[in-house]
C-alpha cells in the first residue's frame, strides 16, 4: 500500500500490515538539515520494524543513521537541486539512496589516515554490503545496503 506523507514523502507500507517496506522524502538544498534526515532513518527503522519477530539491533540503527548522515552531507556540499532520501527494509538489510540533480560523480579514495577530511564514502564502504554509484538523466543516485544483523 502506497500513501503520501508530509512535506511530500512517499510511504509504502508492508502487505501484512507490519511495518513500513519503503520511505522517500525530498529535502529542499537550501533549508536542508542532516539531522533532519538522521531523524527520519530513526523513525523508519522503528517503524519498519514494529511487528517483526527480531528487534534491531542498536549497532545496525548506528550503522544506518551514520550512512544517512554521510550520503546526505555529501549531496549537500557536492550535488545540486533537492536531495532525495529513500530507506527500504526487508528482514536482511535497509538499503539508503540518495539522489540529486548534479550529474558529477563522487569518486571513492583509497584510505589515508593522514587526509583531513573526505571520508565519507570510505565510512559508508566500510559499513555496508554494497556501495552503488549510478548516473542517472537528471542527476546521480547513491545506495548503500546495510545488514541487519
Amino acid at each position: 500500500m502506497s500513501e503520501t506523507g508530509l512535506n511530500g514523502s512517499s510511504i509504502q507500507r508492508a502487505p501484512d500490515g507490519t511495518g513500513l517496506r519503503k520511505v522517500s522524502v525530498t529535502y529542499r538544498r537550501e533549508a536542508m538539515c542532516i539531522a533532519d534526515a538522521r531523524h527520519c532513518a530513526t523513525e523508519y527503522l522503528t517503524m519498519s520494524r514494529r511487528g517483526r519477530r527480531t528487534p534491531l539491533r542498536e549497532s545496525s540503527a548506528e550503522a544506518v543513521q551514520l550512512v544517512v548522515s554521510e550520503l546526505m552531507t555529501n549531496a549537500v556540499k557536492y550535488g545540486s537541486g533537492p536531495i532525495e532520501l529513500t530507506l527500504e527494509c526487508t528482514e536482511e538489510a535497509v538499503t539508503v539512496t540518495v539522489r540529486d540533480s548534479d550529474t558529477t560523480l563522487p569518486t571513492p579514495r583509497p584510505a589515508d589516515p593522514a587526509r583531513v577530511g573526505q571520508h565519507g564514502l570510505e565510512i559508508v564502504a566500510a559499513l555496508s554490503q554494497a556501495v552503488d554509484i549510478h548516473r542517472e538523466p537528471s542527476g546521480k543516485r547513491v545506495s548503500a545496503r546495510i545488514a541487519l544483523d
